[in-house]
C-alpha cells in the first residue's frame, strides 16, 4: 500500500486560494465521505486550517490517487482546476511522513513554532476516525505523527517565546500580573492589531474587556467581533482607564491621546493599583514620560518587536534539534513500514501451518473419538499452541528486519520453502508421497519456475 499527500499551504499558494478551498466550510465530514465515494483512496484524512488544506490517503496506486485527490479539491470547493493546479504540492511514502511530522512538530508553520496545529492535527485525524475513513496506514503515520509534536514540545525550546507582537503584549501581560483571570482590559481604537491582542487576551481569561472609540458604531463593531467584550464612549474614557487593568492602545491619532499628566491623574484614585500599557499605534498614542509614573508599565510597538525578534532567533537555534526527531520518527516509521511488506507472507504462513494441524486431527479422528469431549479440546488447544510457538521466533525475525531487500528475500525463500504461492490446494496440506515422489515434493518449492543447476 503506497501512502501520500495532496495539497496546497502557505507555501505553495496566496492566501485567496486557500479561503476558496477551505474544507471547513461545506464540512471536514462530507468531503471525506465524497472523496470516500471515488475510490480512489483506501484511507483519507483531511488536514484543514488556515494555512494548508492537505489530504493524506493510503492507496495501491499514488499516480491515480495523487490525480484524483488534486481534482477533488477543486471538485469538491467548486474552484476551477487550472486555478488550483500550479499550487498542488504531492508527495509520497516517507517523503510523505516526513513532511506531516514537520506539519505536526510545527515546522512547516508560517510561525515556526506555533502551537495550535498539533491540536489541528489531532482534530483531524478525529474527524477522519468518526467518519471511518482511517485503518492501519492513517492510524499508524497519525500516532507517529503526536508523537513528534509531543517530543519537540518536551525536548526543545522551538515553541517559547511570543513570537507576534500581540502575543509579545499577553507574555508582557503575565510577566506583570502572572494570572490574567480576572483582569480588566480596555481597548483604545478599534484596529485590527489591538482586536488581534485583545483576542489573545481574551483566551488568557480576562474579566472584563471595553472597546473605547472615537466613533461609537466602531467600537460596537469591533466589541463583537471580539466576543463577549462592551462598548464605550469617547467621553467615558477617563473611567474606564481607571477600572482597568491592562490598557492596549491602536488608534490612528496624530498625536499622543494620553499624556503624562493625564495618565498621573487617572492613577491617583487607583491607590497605586498597577496599570499595564501596549502602546501599539504608529504614531504612538502614549506620551513616553509616561512610563515614569509609579505603577505604570509602558510598552511601544518597539519594545514588543524586539522581544519577538529575540524569540525568533531562539527558536531558530531550536530547529536544528527538532529537525533530529523528525529523522528519527520517519526512521522509526519507514521501519514499521518495511515490516508491512512479510505480513502476507506471515499470515499466509500461519494459514499453511493451520492448515496441515486441523488436517492432521481430522485424519487422526477416529483415534480420538474414544477421548472425552475436555480431553479433545485439550488436544486442539495443545496442538494450537504448539503452532504459535514454533512460528512465533520466525514472525518476530522477520518483522523486524531493517531492509526491504532482506525482507524480499526471505519473504521468497518461506513462499518457496513451503509453496505459499499455490492456490486451494496449497492451503491444505497434500497427500503423503513415498520414494522418489517424496523426494520430489521435497524440493520442489524451490526449483519452481526455474531449472535445476547441472541440467
Amino acid at each position: 500500500m503506497k501512502l501520500v499527500v495532496v495539497g496546497i499551504s502557505h507555501r505553495t499558494a496566496p492566501v485567496e486560494l486557500r479561503e476558496r478551498v477551505d474544507f471547513n466550510v461545506r464540512g471536514v465530514r462530507e468531503a471525506l465521505v465524497a472523496l470516500a465515494e471515488r475510490g480512489s483512496t483506501r484511507e483519507a484524512v483531511i488536514v484543514s486550517t488556515c494555512n494548508r488544506a492537505e489530504i493524506y490517503a493510503a492507496c495501491d496506486d499514488a499516480k491515480r490517487t495523487r490525480d484524483d485527490v488534486a481534482r477533488f479539491i477543486s471538485d469538491f470547493n467548486e474552484v476551477p482546476p487550472a486555478e488550483v493546479a500550479p499550487h498542488v504540492q504531492e508527495l509520497v511514502d516517507l517523503d510523505a511522513a516526513r513532511h506531516l511530522f514537520r506539519v505536526a512538530g510545527g515546522l512547516d508553520s508560517l510561525v515556526v513554532g506555533e502551537p495550535q496545529i498539533l491540536g489541528q492535527v489531532k482534530e483531524a485525524h478525529t474527524a477522519a476516525a468518526e467518519a471511518q475513513t482511517v485503518g492501519p496506514m492513517l492510524n499508524r503515520l497519525f500516532h507517529s505523527c503526536f508523537a513528534v509534536g509531543k517530543r519537540v514540545r518536551t525536548e526543545t525550546g522551538l515553541g517559547s517565546g511570543a513570537v507576534s507582537v500581540s502575543y509579545a503584549a499577553v507574555a508582557l501581560a503575565r510577566k506583570i500580573f502572572g494570572d490574567l483571570r480576572g483582569r480588566n482590559v480596555v481597548v483604545i481604537g478599534a484596529g485590527e492589531m489591538g482586536k488581534l491582542t485583545a483576542l489573545h487576551m481574551k483566551t488568557e481569561g480576562v474579566h472584563k474587556m471595553t472597546i473605547v472609540s472615537r466613533t461609537m458604531a466602531h467600537a460596537a463593531q469591533t466589541a463583537e467581533a471580539i466576543g463577549g467584550a462592551s462598548a464605550a464612549p469617547w467621553d467615558e474614557l477617563d473611567a474606564v482607564l481607571g477600572a482597568g487593568d491592562i490598557v492596549i492602545t491602536a488608534t490612528g491619532a496624530s498625536a499622543a491621546i494620553l499624556t503624562k499628566a493625564h495618565v498621573e491623574a487617572i492613577m491617583r484614585p487607583r491607590r497605586n493599583r498597577p496599570l499595564f500599557i501596549i502602546d501599539i499605534a504608529l504614531p504612538r498614542d502614549v506620551e513616553p514620560a509616561a512610563g515614569e509614573i509609579e505603577q505604570v508599565f509602558l510598552y511601544n510597538i518597539d519594545d514588543l518587536q524586539a522581544t519577538v525578534r529575540e524569540n525568533l532567533a531562539r527558536r531558530a537555534s531550536e530547529v536544528a534539534r527538532a529537525e533530529t526527531i523528525v529523522a528519527e520518527e520517519v526512521d522509526k516509521f519507514a521501519a514499521w513500514l518495511r515490516s508491512r511488506g512479510a505480513i502476507p507472507t506471515v499470515v499466509a504462513l500461519r494459514q499453511r501451518f493451520e492448515a496441515i494441524r486441523r488436517a492432521e486431527l481430522e485424519r487422526l479422528d477416529f483415534k480420538l473419538a474414544t477421548l472425552p469431549p475436555e480431553a479433545r479440546m485439550r488436544v486442539d488447544e495443545i496442538t494450537h499452541l504448539i503452532i504459535e510457538k514454533l512460528l512465533l521466533t520466525p514472525t518476530e525475525q522477520l518483522k523486524a528486519i531493517g531492509d526491504a531487500e532482506t525482507v524480499g528475500a526471505y519473504t521468497e525463500a518461506l513462499t518457496r520453502l513451503f509453496g505459499l504461492t499455490d492456490d486451494a490446494a496449497a492451503a491444505a496440506p497434500r497427500a503423503p508421497a513415498t520414494g522418489a515422489a517424496q523426494q520430489d515434493a521435497k524440493v520442489e518449492p524451490f526449483n519452481r519456475n526455474r531449472p535445476r543447476s547441472g541440467r
